[in-house]
């Protein structure tokens, strides 16, 4: 027997001619003996309810509170300004001040270190705080509607998978099929080439469908994604809402983007940073973006001032920040063609839209701003006289550009500091919520406190669906942020949200009930810890821990200073003390413990593997990129790669192994019937040797050899200096002295065997992919320091003629 409600659910739908109920309900039709005797009833399909919203989180990246229009900013975003003038300016949304971390936040409703994402997933510890394993206990927003009816898509920037689990090898749990999602296009790690990036289409990995010289770019392509599969589940079932997620890559460096956009802001920057912030702090007021009582915060030490600056200097980054904006405003341009899209199938009214930055602005671009991001990972200087070398080209293929933090902290106007730190420049972001249908309230700003672990549950109370329990038989953890749709239709609803810590590499806060102390660590700016000899990166001991608690505490009233420009701490010391007691206690229950800082050994890390650490690894041509995570390590270590080939009669060329790009990685190749090597510098410098004779046709075994002759030095950006040899059948015929090399690591261009994937190593040599053309029979890349042992005076006489 069914019961009420089934049984007039069951008549309802037999009068359209079928009979269905709930899978693992009773069978409400009749079996006979024959069909004649027999009536049948059908497994009922999840749909969703009528009416149901689709729902479209647009994760921006890299964005500061004060650099979009809509938040007062000067950079151009009218279709930004489209959604806050029917939607919600939410004025006290906050994230953790890191991508990865607030990406997990976002989708599950729970605090970064629960899920294990303290921080980037390529600085994964064994800490189950630092691990970046995030487990299926926490489910996804994707995977909670894709089981109430909805579609689930994909878009763009994933990073919430390890590295080590980004190869082909899987395993697939935590790519974005993997966590409900149907469908996927983008890219899975932090930031990606934006004219030659490392695409992943669902489960593999793809080419761009065209080059930049064709009119290529990622935000053109991304967009294009969006709305197909937009459109092919809508033409098939018009009444089944979608979730997308779409997370473009702007504005995390690289800062690419055509010149007819960079053309639209000549000039615009020329005042500086010091007229931006001042510009864009009455703007605000005046939008009602920040209070009228608010503060600007003072200079920040690490910045110069504008008008000490020189004309070079000042030229120079007015056109770094005119890149930005034009980026952004790119941007903005392509997710208007999805907003259109979405109109004209009438689908824009009824689409909850959340527009978020994942953290603050971001300084990783150095004082100077840089012509290449991999000099940040790298530890290297970014020096002015480079970045006007390439005055003209930034933004363009050549460049992996980002600007100088003094716009960092202009963007963040008008708070203080910017990403990876705990000052509301780092953690309060940009949000415009829309949603038409399902909102009375237009064109309206929310002051409430709220943050990235709200936006589940308050997704879920708008569309009344109720948390999961457990998300295909796995008990669900419980969700720990607090829905804000109660402050859709009422500006004057308080918040519910009324605690949030924080912590970003030692950097710690704590809010509660409009008061905010921060712990900075290693200083307030770089600038003063250096006076204390501290630096970013360094080790967070117990010792520096304990002087930390007793001085290193600041107190803010933000309720009355939203800024953080008056410390309180001296003149109330027992609020101070009541909330550092209350930081450790929410670091306590949410297992934010131990505290961990960002130094360059932490990407270094043994992690566990599917394989065997293996010191030789064999490659054969073609098949899918090697991920930049599985590559051989082969820096500031002696190495060889050996490649065994046939060569045909009429000769051949082509890469034989390849990792990174333009800017930054290696290639072993052979061009014009000889042997090259060639080691890309960060860009700056290429390091190329070249066999003086032919390769011999047939099988051949052609080999390069790395011999370290001295120590990095990681503080300058530099790697092991040493001894770059070639080898045909094992004869010595080239040779070359580098005097540094890369330290770290070649940029999140993986490794490719026969052809070289996305873009070449050395441009003005070869156009990639460049495919060998002869027969490669095995690639061994050899990390044991096994040598060949040349006879000195073979090897003086090769040296005598380089």
């Amino acid at each position: 027997m069914l019961d009420k409600k089934k049984d007039k659910e069951a008549k309802q739908v037999q009068g359209e001619g079928l009979v269905e109920y709930s899978p693992g309900s009773l069978y409400p039709g009749k079996i006979g003996r024959t069909l004649d005797e027999s009536s049948p009833a059908w497994p009922a399909p999840i749909r969703a309810k009528e009416g149901a919203p689709n729902v479209l989180f647009w994760i921006i990246d890299d964005n500061g509170y004060g650099q979009l229009s809509p938040f007062g900013g000067l950079v151009d975003t009218p279709n930004l300004d489209r959604l806050a003038k029917r939607g919600l300016c939410y004025t006290a949304m906050h994230t953790t001040a890191l991508c990865s971390p607030t990406r997990g936040c976002v989708l599950t409703g729970r605090n970064h270190h629960t899920l294990g994402l303290s921080a980037i997933t390529e600085l994964s510890m064994g800490y189950p705080a630092h691990n970046g394993m995030m487990g299926l206990e926490h489910g996804m927003l994707s995977e909670i509607l894709r089981e109430n009816g909805y579609n689930s898509f994909c878009i763009g920037k994933w990073h919430m998978t390890p590295p080590e689990e980004t190869t082909p090898a899987g395993p697939y749990r935590r790519w974005p099929l993997g966590r409900g999602f149907e469908r996927y296009y983008g890219f899975l790690g932090g930031d990606t080439d934006q004219w030659y990036p490392d695409l992943t289409y669902d489960n593999h990995q793809v080419v761009p469908p065209k080059t930049p010289d064709e009119g290529y770019h990622l935000n053109v392509d991304l967009a294009d994604k969006a709305i197909e599969f937009i459109q092919d589940a809508h033409v098939n079932a018009p009444d089944k809402p979608f979730f997308l997620y779409y997370a473009t890559g702007a504005g995390h460096a690289p800062h690419h983007v055509e010149k007819e956009w960079i053309n639209k802001y000549k000039g615009k920057f020329d005042m500086g940073w010091d007229k931006y912030r001042e510009t864009v702090f009455d703007r605000q007021k005046k939008l009602g973006i920040v209070p009228q009582n608010t503060v600007l915060s003072k200079r920040d030490p690490d910045v110069p001032a504008w008008d000490s600056l020189s004309a070079d200097a000042k030229r120079m980054f007015a056109r770094q920040m005119e890149v930005f904006a034009a980026f952004m405003s790119q941007t903005d341009s392509h997710f208007g063609r999805i907003l259109d899209f979405l109109e004209k199938i009438g689908e824009l009214d009824n689409t909850f839209i959340v527009v978020l930055s994942d953290n603050g602005a971001s300084a990783e671009g150095g004082p100077e701003g840089s012509i290449n991001e991999m000099l940040f990972f790298n530890n290297a200087p970014e020096k002015l006289e480079d970045n006007l070398r390439l005055f003209d080209e930034w933004g363009g293929v050549d460049t992996f550009p980002h600007y100088s933090w003094g716009w960092t902290w202009a963007g963040d106007t008008p708070f203080r500091r910017w990403k990876r730190e705990t000052f509301r420049g780092g953690t309060a972001d940009p949000c415009i919520v829309f949603w038409p249908k399902g909102m009375k309230s237009k064109g309206e700003v929310r002051s409430q406190y709220a943050h990235a672990i709200d936006l589940v549950p308050t997704v879920l109370e708008a569309l009344g669906i109720e948390p999961p329990t457990e998300i295909r038989g796995v008990t669900q953890s419980e969700i720990q942020g607090v829905s804000f749709a109660h402050t859709f239709n009422d500006v004057n609803a308080a918040t519910k949200h009324h605690t949030q810590y924080y912590e970003m590499f030692g950097h710690r806060a704590i809010y509660h009930e409009g008061w905010r102390a921060v712990c900075p660590f290693p200083g307030p700016s770089f600038a003063e810890a250096a006076k204390k000899q501290w630096y970013f990166g360094m080790p967070l001991t117990a010792q520096v821990l304990e002087e930390l608690e007793k001085t290193g505490w600041e107190l803010y009233h933000t309720a009355e200073d939203p800024a953080e420009t008056k410390n309180l701490a001296t003149e109330n010391p027992e609020k101070l003390r009541e909330m550092i007691e209350r930081w450790w206690t929410e670091a306590d229950r949410y297992g934010a413990l131990p505290l961990a800082t960002a130094d360059l050994a932490r990407m270094n890390t043994p992690r566990p593997k599917i394989t065997k650490d293996r010191k030789k690894l064999v490659f054969y041509a073609g098949g899918a990129m090697v991920p930049f995570a599985a590559v051989p390590r082969v820096f500031n270590i002696p190495h060889s790669i050996t490649a065994d080939v046939v060569i045909p009669k009429d000769g051949a060329e082509g890469v034989l192994l390849a990792n990174g790009n333009r800017h930054v990685g290696y290639a072993l190749y052979v061009k014009d019937r000889k042997l090259h090597y060639v080691h890309n510098y960060l860009g700056l410098e290429k390091f190329k040797v070249s066999s003086p004779k032919e390769i011999p046709t047939g099988k051949v075994s052609l080999r390069y050899e790395f011999e370290s002759t001295g120590k990095p030095d990681f503080k300058a950006g530099k790697g092991a200096p040493g001894r770059g040899q070639l080898y045909i059948n094992g004869e010595l015929v080239a040779n070359i002295e580098m005097p540094y090399t890369v330290p770290v690591a070649f940029g999140i261009i993986g490794l490719s065997c026969g052809y070289d994937a996305a873009d070449s190593v050395m441009p003005e040599d070869y156009k990639a992919p460049f495919a060998f053309t002869g027969e490669i029979k095995q690639v061994v890349v050899d990390l044991t320091g096994e040598l060949i042992q040349d006879d000195e005076a073979i090897l003086k006489r090769m040296m005598a003629r380089q």
